[in-house]
């Protein structure tokens, strides 16, 4: 429909018969969210650049068989628990539970077939002056062994010009554990430019990350200054700027890949600012979550192709992933992911863009 601020087509179809639709939300201008059901993906986020021609800011593919073929995590819905959790096991209430492993000794990203492998239904569209998907799924419970059924509420919603504020609630049924995240690659030059995001300008408002051990579980002395560091981004640094500094940090991580620790008070606050210098781009995230994972993308290795067909390499994207710390049920020091019946998770992340001044 000409004018339509919400469209939804069918994006793909999986092996066993259910439509994968896309829901575009439109904002002001050429200004675009595309979302996909399966694993409620960002599949593109059109923003202009200071010149004001559009282009898409986030990594994935142009046709859901690659997002079928490959679980990358590209713009996905992470969950039941984002990030590790140290040898895939967790006590609450006095038993433990043991969960799938999938990442060296650890389980990461909720498990071997998490929230971004599930078909998520569509709740309700708005198709009025802040245009909106809201999209459900269900955990139930024993899903990758984590206790209690899971309702999750997701809504993306287009509420600004150049604005996309994502909102997520969970409820449970029984004691559980929950941590969810977008997993969106940026890069702001364009998901199809060949750049590398190493000349991105990078801004965190944290004066502590977590330092990590080869396997990426948080070290017991976490958290860590940044101050003196190559992670003090507390003024914009370029991504690469300090990212082959002989540090052992750098090292464990093959780069950045840290949660930075936010004080949030579960209010929502600028935690980033990434400027990209060729098209003048902006983005600033806005969370209420006690932490944001930086990942340069070291674990891109062109093994698989994106849009255009392009060979998706080390640093060609950024990850900025708002959550509860890494193997948080694991430290009761970290910010607890419990949920108890009557609880309500909440997430709540703004993706505002911007541009340059001339």
């Amino acid at each position: 429909m000409v004018g339509a601020k919400v469209t939804k087509d069918v994006f793909g179809t999986l092996p066993d018969g259910r439509s994968v639709e896309r829901i575009v939300l439109r904002g002001e201008g050429g200004f675009e969210a595309r979302i996909i059901t399966h694993g409620a993906v960002i599949q593109a986020l059109i923003a202009p650049d200071a010149k004001g021609r559009y282009d898409d800011v986030v990594l994935g593919h142009d046709a859901f068989a690659g997002y079928l073929a490959e679980r990358k995590f590209f713009g996905a819905t992470v969950g039941r628990y984002a990030n590790r959790i140290a040898n895939g096991q967790f006590a609450l209430d006095g038993e433990t539970f043991r969960l799938p492993i999938n990442n060296g000794p650890n389980a990461l990203h909720g498990g071997l077939d998490g929230f971004d492998r599930k078909l998520w239904d569509i709740a309700g569209i708005d198709d009025g002056a802040s245009p909106a998907v809201t999209l459900t799924y269900t955990s139930p419970h024993g899903e990758e062994n984590y206790p209690g059924k899971l309702d999750v509420i997701l809504t993306y919603r287009v509420t600004g010009p150049t604005e996309l504020s994502l909102t997520m609630e969970a409820r449970t049924d029984r004691p559980t554990i929950v941590n969810l995240t977008n997993h969106s690659f940026f890069n702001l030059e364009g998901a199809m430019s060949g750049t590398s995001i190493l000349d991105h300008k990078l801004t965190v408002a944290a004066e502590h990350f977590l330092a990590i051990d080869p396997i990426a579980i948080p070290l017991p002395e976490s958290p860590r200054a940044v101050a003196g560091t190559a992670f003090d981004f507390r003024e914009a640094h370029a991504v690469g700027a300090r990212i082959r500094e002989n540090d052992q940090q750098l090292r464990n991580g093959k780069g950045y890949d840290h949660t930075y620790c936010l004080a949030r008070d579960g209010k929502l606050a600028l935690a980033a600012r990434l400027e990209a210098p060729l098209s003048g781009r902006i983005m600033e995230l806005f969370t209420d979550q006690p932490g944001l994972q930086v990942y340069s993308g070291n674990y891109l290795d062109g093994s698989i192709s994106g849009k255009g067909g392009k060979l998706i390499r080390q640093s060609d994207a950024l990850c900025l992933e708002p959550h509860i710390w890494p193997n948080a049920p694991n430290r009761p020091d970290f910010p607890s992911p419990r949920l108890d019946p009557g609880g309500v998770y909440r997430h709540h992340t703004v993706y505002r863009f911007a541009v340059r001044s001339p």
